[in-house]
């Protein structure tokens, strides 16, 4: 509310106030990977939404973006918060932020009377969403964090940097960098073995092998506990290419 209220003075925040009210009722009980109630997650996204100085009606669909995701009836938003708040959480669900263009964004934090095109609420909100996830991505199975942070890395970063907002787009990149960086420097020679050996594998399944292993090389704390890792896969590698390249037996239907 206080960060609603520096950017946007004369704007009405009641709006916000009962957002909230509708998160809380219908988040209720669901709690995330942490044990942490859901709700926490919803108000943290908000908060990074008011702090790049999105107004008010886009910190409502930033507080209710998971709210697709509760027993909410439909028509509830659109009935209590307005259709255009309604209509903003499902551009958020819907969106395929590949194909936003990076030169048609610009957040402008000194004109706060300007209001949003519907493209960069969207995309505030999607990076407010991933911002926070990856704050708290150690909750998460390594395979995701690593999937999560090179999406991150390679796109919403990039995004948020060609939309000015660079303190975003450094914390995406810091953070994502982070989960990747053990992978890149664990032992010298143990990614690129990895990704050598996922050359005895079927070209269909080598991306998710490679994945897979880099991401759990990436949580072993140890350079004697990588080398074993590694060492495991080597001897491994042979039985399961045989295996992933063993044909089907389908059962015959009678």
């Amino acid at each position: 509310m206080a960060a609603a209220r520096t950017h946007h003075p004369d704007a009405d925040t009641l709006p916000i106030e009962r957002a909230h009210g509708e998160a809380a009722r219908w988040h209720a009980g669901q709690t995330r990977r942490s044990g942490d109630p859901l709700l926490t997650h919803c108000l943290a996204v908000a908060a990074i939404v008011a702090d790049i100085g999105m107004p008010p009606l886009v910190i409502c669909a930033a507080l209710l973006h998971d709210i697709v995701d509760t027993p909410c009836p439909p028509g509830r938003v659109s009935e209590h918060l307005g259709q255009e708040v309604a209509d903003l959480i499902w551009a958020v669900r819907r969106a395929e932020l590949t194909a936003i263009p990076l030169g048609s964004l610009t957040f402008d934090h000194t004109r706060p009377s300007v209001q949003p095109t519907r493209e960069e609420a969207v995309l505030a909100i999607r990076l407010a969403d991933r911002l926070h996830n990856m704050r708290t991505i150690a909750f998460v199975a390594p395979a995701k964090q690593y999937r999560k942070a090179r999406e991150t890395i390679d796109i919403l970063a990039p995004l948020a940097r060609a939309a000015g907002l660079t303190e975003v787009s450094r914390e995406l990149h810091d953070l994502s960098a982070a989960v990747l960086r053990p992978s890149a420097s664990a032992s010298g020679v143990n990614p690129r073995l990895l990704t050598l050996l996922t050359l005895l594998l079927p070209a269909p399944q080598r991306a998710r092998w490679q994945e897979e292993w880099h991401a759990e090389l990436a949580t072993l704390p140890t350079r004697r506990t990588r080398i074993r890792f590694t060492f495991r896969v080597l001897l491994g590698t042979p039985s399961l290419s045989l295996t992933l390249r063993r044909p089907v037996r389908r059962e015959r239907r009678w």
